[in-house]
């Protein structure tokens, strides 16, 4: 069957993914195989001290994504994107979004990257012996309740971005058990929300008399595999307007950006791990038990089929890297010099291989938001130039490199003293494009081979696109891990780089320097809030 065929008779299947920068769309067919993309580039707002998206740059964003992947179809084989064999919907993990009982969103979408609710997750925490990270929904839920917020009350369904695209797409108010574990634990053998935890958290909030029962505010959780759904007519022109695309198309569950990064590096099985690099940085790892003791730094999820992951979250990775590169890209234009984004960050990463291996003494923290795993509610991207350091480019280029995976070397500490067993960690994301650079960095940092397959630059969507050709095509009994070994992986090579000493003593130096230099990150967040009062 050529592609012209697979997708007239829609053998294939769809990933849309809404990432902190890009809504990205992959059309695949069953193998995998890319046949056609789509994106739109778009940026969080900060208003009234919450990191958002509007609900109207979800709407225009997600439309003008898929009308450029069914352009792409239309020119790379001639024919209208009419159906799709499956579609899974993803997005940035977790976050907030709170709908009254006529589907009304109740305040403002919050996403991942506030910081904002520390002292409901520090509760929860304590009260169900249980890590409860910031960014989760339960405690953004009850930091909205402990701050009184009117809207509270008025709770008819709580979600994440992830799943309200899919409830628009199906009329099915459901997620995946690797986003519904962000947000709220999750019993993985029973497949429901912790029955005790919920009894806690309803014993705490007894007193305000809301009327509503978490569990009954909750999305329904589904495991890979199974069907969630079906595309509405009312979906279908949500999606697009044109009135092109037909109802009727099967959706599998919906997932976060770290479900689908499990699945697009092959590691949804035990002790594999990988980590996922570009707005912001997170190491997942397949557990075989869970830790000792909770651990504010770990989060406990779950791969899309329902195995527990330690997860490292680090709020900031490239986003300071980006900005400079792009002063580096103006200057260049100023100087007439044309070239390609990637040509220009291909460039200034593998120069970053000239410098010293500490970086030459110079330190830089990109926290654009806040960062949990060192403490900070809020974040202010910050250069230090020490007058005894070598500031050249290649070890300024070295410093950004390295401060983006800082906290996350931090949070990963733990995870060796837990002696959590991890025999390989594959890379994706923007920080792995340059080949042999992101990926030497964090071998040298982690002081553990690194791994990146050729799929890795694909992400999420690609990784999403896949969970629903599982659903669709999969064998009877297959689970997600022969899956993806026998029907996507197979034959797939990886490329692995193995740290090298001199890097990671010059890590190891760095980092003694990020840590103690702390200090000055806090008076720089402290001295530009004043600025600002």
């Amino acid at each position: 069957m050529t592609a012209k065929e697979k997708v007239l008779q829609g053998e294939t299947t769809l990933g849309l993914e809404f990432g902190s920068t890009r809504i990205k769309a992959v059309l695949t067919d069953k193998e995998g195989q890319i046949l056609a993309e789509g994106g739109h580039s778009w940026e969080n707002r900060y208003e009234n001290g919450i990191w958002t998206y509007s609900m109207e740059d979800i709407e225009t964003g997600f439309r003008a994504c898929y009308a450029e992947l069914a352009a792409d179809v239309a020119n790379r084989f001639g024919v209208p994107l009419t159906t799709i064999g499956a579609i899974g919907i993803s997005a940035m993990m977790h976050g907030y979004m709170a709908f009254g009982a006529d589907g009304t969103l109740l305040v403002p979408f919050r996403t991942w990257r506030n910081n904002n609710t520390g002292a409901a997750s520090e509760k929860l925490t304590e009260l169900f012996g249980y890590p409860i990270p910031q960014r989760w929904s339960i405690a953004h839920l009850y930091q909205a309740i402990l701050n009184g917020e009117p809207h509270v009350s008025e709770i008819s369904y709580i979600s994440t971005l992830a799943g309200f695209i899919h409830w628009k797409l199906t009329g099915r108010k459901v997620v995946g058990v690797g986003e519904a574990i962000g947000m709220f634990p999750v019993d993985l053998e029973s497949g429901t929300y912790n029955k005790k935890m919920v009894g806690q958290f309803e014993e705490l909030i007894r007193d305000k008399a809301y009327p509503w029962k978490l569990e009954e505010i909750l999305p329904e959780i589904l495991y890979a595999g199974q069907e969630a759904g079906r595309l509405t007519e009312e979906g279908a022109r949500f999606i697009d307007p044109t009135g092109t695309l037909q109802p009727g198309i099967p959706f599998c569950p919906p997932e976060g950006d770290a479900g689908t990064g499990m699945v697009a590096t092959n590691s949804v099985a035990a002790y594999t791990g990988n980590v996922s690099a570009g707005t912001s940085v997170f190491a997942m790892i397949v557990l075989d038990k869970p830790l000792s003791k909770p651990y504010p730094e770990i989060d406990l999820v779950a791969t899309p089929s329902g195995k527990l992951v330690a997860m490292v979250h680090s709020n900031n990775c490239t986003t300071a890297l980006n900005a400079w590169i792009g002063l580096f890209d103006e200057y260049a234009k100023l100087l007439g010099v044309e070239q390609t984004t990637d040509e220009l960050y291909g460039r200034l990463y593998r120069k970053s291989l000239e410098a010293a291996p500490d970086a030459g003494g110079l330190l830089a923290y990109g926290y654009y938001s806040g960062e949990h795993i060192t403490g900070f509610e809020t974040g202010c991207p910050l250069f230090v130039h020490p007058e005894s350091a070598d500031f050249t480019l290649a070890n300024f280029m070295r410093t950004h490199l390295y401060t983006s995976i800082g906290a996350l070397t931090i949070g990963m500490e733990i995870l060796k003293k837990e002696n959590v067993r991890i025999d390989r960690i594959l890379g994706h994301g923007g920080l792995f494009k340059t080949k042999g650079v992101g990926q030497q960095m964090l071998a040298d940092a982690l002081a553990a081979p690194v791994s990146v397959m050729p799929t890795a630059g694909e992400g999420g969507p690609w990784g999403m696109a896949v969970l629903a050709a599982y659903m669709k095509y999969r064998a009877e009994g297959e689970t997600l891990e022969e899956y993806l070994n026998r029907a996507v992986f197979s034959g797939v090579e990886s490329e692995t780089l193995d740290p090298q000493p001199e890097g990671t003593a010059g890590f190891k130096t760095f980092l003694e320097r990020y840590r103690a230099g702390l200090g000055i990150e806090r008076a720089a967040v402290e001295s530009s809030l004043a600025g600002h009062e």
